[in-house]
């Protein structure tokens, strides 16, 4: 089956699953997008696209559907629906139909969903992303895959329009989710680094703009310090990655290694560096506003 025969959905309209879905739609596919706010996705469909006002249409109508929201409660309810089982598309989708996951979740959670998903004779992707919005808009970011040759085979020309990388880590789903927790890591533990090592140069009384210059030409820069100390010198704390996404994930990363009773010091420590921004008012905040835990410093002001 040719993509040209496949049709393609995209459910959630986000900061990534915007760029997702124009990324499909340059590369000259007509998706199908639901977002739970109507507006976003009519707008999206005045380009190019097709707005469905269920989430049983969209699954009605797609052979390839992608999720693209916060969470695993998200992505159960948009398969399911409440409690009660009502409001959900699992039921509408195709047998045979592919349902991609790119949710950061338990890896647990995601082989579950494999198996319920096969009861229903609907096959599935393990597939969580990373990148950014601007690379999920430009068709840059990084998919990393886990399922079946059949599912992979049928999905493929709308992951490869969506990503410059698409990673296959195993047959069964668990493994791309292990891997995105891994880089979780990473992203949060940098982040907390940057933004610690940002805030003691503002106590040392360094000029910032000339630290994050130096810094970022340097053997200790990262590309969250790069990213993410941009949007602290600009004060703009618009939530493109929330500090909240960081609580949640970093939560996931400690409980994959309390699993196994594995140590992980600096995970727990940038964790807490999260859940203490968070409680302190800053949880929808760009996750750069975890500098704002520290005492005693004058962050820079937006610029007029």
């Amino acid at each position: 089956m040719t993509s040209s025969k496949v049709a393609v959905g995209l459910i959630g309209l986000g900061a990534m699953g915007s760029g997702m879905a124009k990324s499909l739609r340059n590369a000259g596919h007509n998706p199908s997008v639901f977002d739970v706010r109507a507006d976003v996705a009519q707008a999206f469909a005045k380009e190019g696209g097709v707005a469905c006002t269920s989430l049983a249409d969209i699954a009605a109508a797609s052979d390839v559907l992608i999720s693209v929201v916060v969470n695993a409660a998200q992505t159960h309810s948009v398969l399911f629906g409440d409690e009660q089982g009502r409001g959900g598309c699992a039921s509408s989708l195709k047998a045979g139909s592919v349902f991609v996951m790119c949710s950061t979740v338990d890896p647990a959670f995601s082989v579950g969903l494999e198996k319920k998903l096969a009861d229903l004779g609907v096959l599935y992707i393990d597939a969580p992303i990373s990148g950014g919005a601007a690379k999920a808009a430009s068709a840059q970011m990084t998919m990393m895959t886990a399922g079946s040759p059949q599912a992979r085979a049928k999905a493929a020309p709308f992951l490869n329009a969506m990503a410059a990388k698409v990673y296959t880590l195993g047959d069964s789903a668990g493994a791309g989710s292990k891997v995105k927790i891994i880089n979780q890591l990473l992203a949060g533990v940098h982040i907390a680094a940057a933004a610690e090592a940002m805030a003691l140069g503002l106590r040392e009384g360094l000029d910032p703009e000339t630290l994050y210059d130096v810094i970022t030409h340097s053997a200790g820069n990262s590309w969250m310090f790069e990213n993410r100390m941009a949007h602290v010198l600009a004060a703009d704390y618009t939530p493109l990655s929330s500090v909240d996404i960081f609580v949640k994930d970093l939560g996931l990363v400690l409980d994959m290694a309390r699993a196994s009773k594995f140590p992980l010091p600096l995970s727990s420590t940038a964790h807490q560096m999260f859940m203490q921004a968070s409680t302190s008012g800053f949880a929808k905040e760009d996750d750069s506003a975890v500098i704002k835990i520290f005492p005693g410093i004058e962050l820079p002001q937006a610029k007029k």
